[in-house]
């Protein structure tokens, strides 16, 4: 059997491709993405990054209040049981992620809990290779496999992920466990600064980590990071251990010196980490055309289409500007019309 569209992932932009191209007639097949412990360290398990978050105030439509009279129409029992809590705050990552799977499934989306790890985009239909060692051929295909944060693999980073430590200061910095109080930002670049300079809205003090003696960011967000009263740059220092228990979450942390002088301690409410993104694309292996950073590269201006005439993508596996829930929900719009668009134009819708 041939399918029409095979959507590949299982973030925003993946779900939202499949509620547009299902209301469409398009029938759409989702590979969500298989549930391992080599997903689990790579932060790629079914559902994406946002099911690894807790409170999300940046949807649109999710003012905080009571959801869970709401959260339980929508959702199946068993699924309903299974999130962290009930939303009586707002939405959780966890449970906006269930919505928009749900909502794709009420509409007829298919879903298979695998993982697609090698493709053949070099004839057509497309044919796909599964973790379970099934293959499926597609006439077109939508990459929404998004891009996991880098971590720095710390035990005790791993045990206050949610509890101050982050991958986005645009996604949690103005959460009440940061404001008028001091943050960390790890990292040197323009992503780091960036980070550093919207936390100043929030935190009293943001302290910038870097492990040498310069940052890698261009000379104008140098100047920009070094000129705030609110940043200050720890120069030569490293994360040895994220402090905190398991009441207030991260306390503190201590840093190594890269030079040979004493580890020191700072009192930060959260850590945030700024050391870059790798887009979940190793499985296209040559297939496709991707950017220096392995994002998948777009061919047209304003447009979802890559490389390969009948392959589109959406979300962070192709955006590595803005890398938001919202933003990754309109490119998995764009991404099923340009797709629809393509199959009727081929007479093939």
């Amino acid at each position: 059997m041939v399918e029409k569209l095979i959507i590949i992932g299982s973030g925003p932009a993946a779900w939202t491709a499949a509620i547009y191209a299902a209301r469409a007639a398009l029938n759409p097949l989702v590979f969500e993405g298989a549930i391992s412990e080599t997903n689990a360290q790579k932060g790629s398990l079914p559902l994406g990054q946002l099911a690894l978050t807790t409170e999300i105030e940046n949807y649109p439509g999710f003012p905080r209040g009571d959801l869970s009279q709401y959260l339980r129409s929508a959702l199946a029992p068993e699924v309903y049981a299974s999130l962290p809590q009930d939303g009586q705050q707002g939405i959780t990552g966890p449970a906006l992620m269930e919505l928009m799977r749900q909502q794709a499934k009420n509409f007829g989306t298919r879903v298979i809990t695998e993982d697609i790890v090698a493709v053949d985009f070099s004839q057509h239909p497309f044919v796909l290779h599964a973790s379970d060692g099934q293959q499926y051929q597609a006439l077109a295909v939508i990459i929404a496999t998004g891009a996991r944060a880098n971590y720095l693999g710390l035990p005790s980073e791993e045990k206050f992920k949610n509890r101050g430590v982050s991958a986005c200061a645009i996604c949690d910095g103005a959460l009440p466990r940061f404001r008028n109080r001091p943050v960390a930002v790890i990292g040197g670049g323009d992503s780091a600064v960036e980070e550093a300079t919207y936390l100043t809205r929030f935190a009293s003090k943001v302290y910038m980590v870097h492990r040498r003696d310069k940052l890698r960011a261009s000379r104008i967000m140098a100047a920009r990071a070094m000129a705030n009263p609110k940043i200050e740059i720890l120069w030569n220092r490293v994360v040895e251990e994220i402090l905190g228990n398991d009441e207030q979450g991260v306390t503190g942390i201590r840093l190594a010196s890269t030079v040979g002088e004493p580890s020191v301690d700072l009192e930060v409410a959260g850590v945030f980490l700024a050391i870059g993104h790798t887009p979940n694309t190793a499985f296209l292996q040559g297939q496709i055309e991707l950017t220096e950073d392995g994002y998948v590269r777009y061919v047209k201006p304003f447009r979802t289409y890559t490389s390969v005439e009948g392959v589109f993508a959406a979300g962070d596996v192709a955006d590595k500007n803005y890398r938001q829930a919202v933003t990754a929900a309109g490119l998995g719009c764009m991404a099923a019309l340009d797709a629809e668009r393509w199959l009727t134009e081929k007479g093939w819708h």
